[in-house]
């Protein structure tokens, strides 16, 4: 009777065993979907509230409220990249693309904001550049969670759960790089600038969007480009480095940026090379192809800024940097021979930086309180995760 008793409840509890696993391998795979989509639900909605900000702040700059609705049209701006199956002449075509982008926004910018001044214009026109990335990144999230609800899809909705802490640090960047733009502070990316600046007492324009000052420096004559600050800009370098060469023989060239540092290693941290130092399409192409047959010496001072602080409001471990940078500038300037001139070149957007050293010291403060009201709501939302 026992034993008819125990074989009954291990039957029982076998069926019971089995019962539960079918549920488990059933029911578990669609519990944890649930969960994931409505944990990337949660960061699409987040993104999407960012980039309505955003466009918001735009509609604010450019004096108008009710052009909103113009400007969320517009941030659905594209550009085709040209068909490179036939390679030889690509430079020239993304360049020319490259301009008729800069006209469009040019147009756009003037139909919006035609009473602002030149300055405010273009504080405008490059948080719109920053409007235009963040709501990219809402647009493509909103359609990888709206597939994978659609498709009851467990692989792409682990995908984007897993790259969701990188895609948010990148849509905050490009929405704090709105407010820095819109108020003309000075960006991670504003370091080469700063260090052209810091080198210069006076200045001209001498290119598209380019300011030259010369000085001299270990003996050497030196003649310095920035981008025309302090509203947001980046400049032709190639133009004004051809308007250059055409007045004075230059023996070395000098190229400082800001570059994306590696994890573990320090933000503001200074590393020397050759190779002309910039980013970007199509212009490092055509100045690479005039100066390199020349072979003039091309030393490449980089400045190391997180992958999120180069669109950030300059931190201060970016604008400490300033001295190392300098140092690193006279130390290319000494391989010149004495008599020689140098052409020192600050690669980057001139947002809030001068186009001399004159007022560094009020930038200097203005970038220290930023950065330290950007700490203040890092350390609030630190203490509001429950991790």
């Amino acid at each position: 009777m026992i034993l008819l008793n125990q074989a009954g409840s291990d039957i029982v509890g076998t069926l019971v065993w089995f019962g539960v696993f079918f549920v488990f391998i059933v029911l578990y795979p669609r519990l944890m979907l649930s969960q994931m989509i409505w944990k990337i639900e949660a960061s699409a909605r987040k993104l999407e509230a960012m980039s309505d900000k955003a466009n918001a702040m735009a509609a604010r700059k450019a004096g108008d409220r009710a052009k909103k609705s113009v400007i969320e049209e517009f941030t659905d701006f594209f550009v085709i990249e040209p068909s490179s199956l036939d390679p030889f002449g690509i430079v020239k075509k993304i360049d020319a693309l490259i301009r008729q982008t800069e006209d469009r926004f040019d147009e756009f910018v003037d139909s919006i904001a035609g009473k602002k001044n030149d300055k405010e214009k273009q504080e405008l026109n490059y948080s719109l550049r920053a409007a235009i990335g963040l709501r990219q990144l809402a647009k493509i999230v909103r359609h990888y969670v709206e597939t994978a609800k659609k498709f009851k899809n467990l692989q792409i909705a682990m995908i984007v759960q897993m790259q969701m802490p990188i895609i948010e640090k990148i849509a905050d960047s490009e929405f704090k790089g709105a407010q820095a733009f819109m108020n003309s502070w000075p960006i991670g990316d504003s370091i080469g600038p700063l260090v052209a600046a810091s080198l210069m007492d006076k200045s001209k324009v001498i290119a598209e969007d380019m300011v030259a000052g010369s000085a001299t420096i270990e003996g050497r004559k030196c003649i310095i480009l920035k981008a025309k600050g302090p509203e947001p800009n980046l400049g032709r370098i190639d133009e004004a480095i051809q308007n250059v060469m055409k007045k004075h023989k230059i023996a070395r060239v000098v190229t400082v940026d800001a570059a994306q540092k590696l994890e573990g290693e320090k933000t503001g941290s200074i590393a020397e090379g050759v190779g002309f130092a910039m980013g970007g399409f199509a212009m490092r192409e055509i100045i690479e192809n005039s100066l390199l047959p020349l072979k003039r010496p091309i030393d490449g001072i980089a400045i190391k800024v997180g992958m999120e602080e180069a669109l950030y409001p300059m931190r201060k471990e970016i604008w400490e940097a300033l001295p190392k940078a300098t140092e690193a500038v006279r130390r290319a300037v000494r391989r010149a021979r004495k008599g020689e001139t140098v052409l020192i070149i600050g690669v980057g957007n001139s947002s809030g930086i001068p186009d001399t050293r004159k007022g560094l010291n009020e930038i200097k403060e203005l970038v220290y309180r930023v950065d330290a009201k950007i700490r203040q709501e890092e350390e609030q939302q630190k203490k509001g995760s429950w991790i």
